[in-house]
């Protein structure tokens, strides 16, 4: 294995004192011109890069920043939403020179025992907040620690954290509104965890647009939102003496599981149920059939999430952003109910 270059070696090869080094790859000032120039051209041809551990210690910041999410392992690897969110994050971290310190944790209280670990140990520099809970006390762990800490969809209390958030609500009353156009009276909700601000926000939709409409909520059932509970939702709601018309749920994979286990009952969609998701996920458009759903932009809250971020730990203002609103997207998955129901 090649021993790695330090600003040792480049000194030597430059003819110049370390601290001329340090001082001439940071960019301070005190270096002449033509002495900074050879420092950086020796820098180039011997292959040499900056060393996360020395830049720490230079600069006291982990130039790192964290992620914990209270989800399975399970439910992260077949969620495309993360991976959408993530990918949008290391597209602002990387050119800044952060790392992103991703764990899992199976518990509420993982978390909470986690994130001083990483503040007091200088592991990180900030974190983003998702799947944000009802009073969840990570607010005031972040505000105690002095954390730099940007929240994802919702809007934090006080100034403890910094937002961006994508308006869901209009979209889900589209998806709502065209349910019920469809001529849909027993409608269900396929719910995420109750503990999640935002399986609240869509449940609260859908019980508002039967409301309005003067229907009745019709049967919830809750998942995981992993497509295995959306299989487990199929029978239970396939089993009433009633079923539903339509089911509605609040993400995609729970309806990519929902749909499956209705081919597999011989229950067809959307001629004998319809049904409805939520992400607009890539895969929702390539199942049989497609999926209708309220598509999200989780790269651009990701983008916008760790710009927001990496200004905090420089010292910026608590901001709270927007992204452009989630849009309903129509496919195949709908239908008319069947004649007599």
């Amino acid at each position: 294995m090649a021993r790695r270059v330090t600003i040792v070696d480049v000194a030597r090869e430059a003819g110049v004192a370390i601290s001329t080094v340090s001082a001439a790859l940071n960019g301070r000032d005190g270096v002449a011109p033509t002495t900074r120039e050879r420092v950086l051209e020796a820098a180039q041809r011997m292959g040499w890069v900056p060393s996360m551990q020395g830049r720490s210690l230079v600069s006291r910041r982990a130039w790192a920043v964290g992620l914990l999410l209270q989800r399975p392992a399970s439910v992260l690897e077949a969620d495309p939403f993360f991976a959408g969110f993530l990918g949008g994050v290391e597209t602002v971290l990387d050119p800044a020179g952060h790392a992103l310190v991703l764990m899992l944790a199976a518990t509420p209280e993982k978390v909470l025992e986690r994130m001083p670990r990483w503040a007091l140990g200088g592991v990180v520099d900030g974190v983003f907040l998702t799947d944000v809970q009802a009073d969840d006390p990570r607010f005031a762990m972040v505000e105690e620690l002095a954390l730099p800490a940007v929240a994802i969809n919702v809007t934090p209390p006080g100034g403890a954290a910094s937002s961006v958030t994508q308006d869901h609500h209009s979209g889900l009353r589209d998806l709502m509104a065209h349910v019920l156009s469809l001529g849909h009276e027993r409608v269900a909700h396929l719910a995420g965890p109750a503990a999640f601000v935002h399986s609240g926000e869509r449940e609260q939709v859908w019980r508002d647009a039967l409301a309005e409409a003067g229907l009745p909520p019709g049967p919830l059932v809750r998942g995981d939102f992993s497509t295995e509970s959306g299989a487990k939702a199929a029978d239970a709601l396939l089993d009433l003496p009633e079923p539903p018309t339509a089911v509605v749920c609040a993400n995609d994979l729970m309806a990519i599981g929902l749909v499956s286990r209705a081919g597999a009952r011989r229950v067809r969609v959307p001629q004998e149920l319809s049904v409805t998701g939520f992400d607009g996920i890539r895969l929702a458009s390539y199942i049989s059939p497609p999926l209708t759903t309220v598509r999200t932009s989780p790269h651009h809250l990701g983008s916008r999430a760790a710009e927001l971020l990496l200004d905090r730990i420089a010292g910026g203002a608590v901001e709270h952003a927007h992204i452009e609103p989630a849009g309903l997207v129509l496919a195949g998955s709908t239908a008319p109910p069947p004649p007599g129901h």
